[in-house]
């Protein structure tokens, strides 16, 4: 993203991007909103010619180390750090099991359905799930890309998925909520009722700035990556009249002038060196508050969550709920809402069936002995 430079009088902006391992960048004229859209349309252009990468000529099949390689620096380049990070594991995983030498045109259905099962014995369904879907995308990437890749299917993707395990999503009630966002201040208090009201993710709050913010036309625009590809999209959606308030009481009172909205403005040791950047992470924030309040703990996400119930619950269609979350697809939406809903499902079974057949509760004997 781009960067404020203030040694220069007046001050420019400066557009940075990475490209191939080889840094590129580009000064603007000066320090005004319009150089600063600029060097974002420019890092923009400059990212889209990583979509068409050169095909990696070899003079021999690919080898296993050639696709975890490859496909690993394309990774890095497109995709967020902690994608990379997840899409490393997999890849060392799959390097030590099958070898740096081995040539991908030799690797059988069966030997991926052995490495699969292995995972799925040693860690969970869940997990081996994610290792097949790493891989075959990588697989597939592979084929586009790299030079005499196997004219074949990817042997991970004709694997069955493996059974899992997963446990309920937690919604925390909408009193705990409240209780945490009593004990919090200042900005952390605008913070809760960002992800609150925008239904936001971590990442889109960290990187929410003043120029997203429009006040009169009631709208703040959350840039993402949760979509295909990996690029930050824009996504507009609608401020509610508490939000706005609280966010331009905010703007007049910050204690440090930033383009975020949210920095660190902590000066104790651990914090200080970062002091006006933008967070990254806010690693126990949430478990202080929670048990500062004496409430089950939850995090960022979960305030998503508790946005998607309150809306199922009060009996807002699928269609708001799908706008509010801004998934592309209402399937998406209804799964969701469908892992949120046991309480609302409890309560509405006691009212429609609670209530059933006679008043009187039928008692059962036991059948007498002869």
């Amino acid at each position: 993203m781009p960067a404020l430079i203030t040694k220069f009088s007046p001050p420019r902006w400066r557009a940075v991007v990475t490209v191939n391992g080889k840094r590129k960048e580009k000064l603007f004229p000066d320090g005004t909103e319009k150089s600063r859209r600029s060097a974002e349309k420019w890092e923009e252009r400059q990212r889209r010619k990583l979509k068409k990468p050169t095909p990696i000529d070899t003079d021999s099949p690919p080898t296993v180390i050639d696709l975890a390689n490859s496909y690993l620096d394309f990774v890095k380049e497109r995709q967020s750090k902690k994608t990379y990070a997840e899409k490393h594991g997999v890849l060392k995983r799959f390097v030590s099991r099958f070898g740096k030498s081995t040539f991908l045109e030799d690797i059988t259905v069966p030997e991926g359905l052995k490495f699969l099962t292995e995972q799925y014995r040693k860690r969970s369904g869940y997990a081996a799930n994610k290792e097949r879907k790493v891989l075959v995308t990588a697989w597939n990437w592979g084929k586009r890309y790299l030079a005499n890749f196997p004219d074949r299917q990817c042997p991970f993707q004709v694997i069955d998925r493996f059974p899992e395990t997963r446990q309920p999503r937690y919604v925390p009630p909408e009193e705990d909520f409240w209780k945490v966002y009593e004990v919090a201040s200042g900005q952390d208090r605008v913070m809760l009722l960002v992800f609150l009201f925008l239904a936001a993710r971590r990442g889109e709050v960290f990187r929410l700035k003043w120029a997203d913010i429009d006040f009169a036309g009631n709208t703040v625009t959350l840039w993402t990556r949760k979509r295909a590809g990996g690029d930050l999209e824009p996504d507009p959606v609608p401020m509610v009249q508490r939000l706005k308030k609280v966010l331009m009481a905010w703007w007049e009172h910050r204690p440090i002038v930033s383009e975020y909205v949210f920095v660190n403005v902590e000066e104790h040791a651990f914090c200080k060196e970062y002091l006006g950047q933008p967070f990254t992470n806010r690693q126990h924030f949430m478990e202080r508050l929670c048990k500062k309040a004496g409430v089950k703990e939850f995090g960022f996400h979960a305030i998503r969550h508790l946005t998607a119930s309150l809306l199922y619950r009060e009996g807002q269609p699928v269609a708001v709920a799908q706008a509010v979350l801004r998934h592309k697809s209402p399937q998406t939406t209804t799964r969701y809402l469908q892992t949120l809903g046991l309480k609302q499902t409890q309560e509405a079974m006691e009212a429609v069936m609670g209530q059933r057949g006679p008043n009187k509760v039928v008692s059962i004997q036991k059948a007498s002995q002869e």
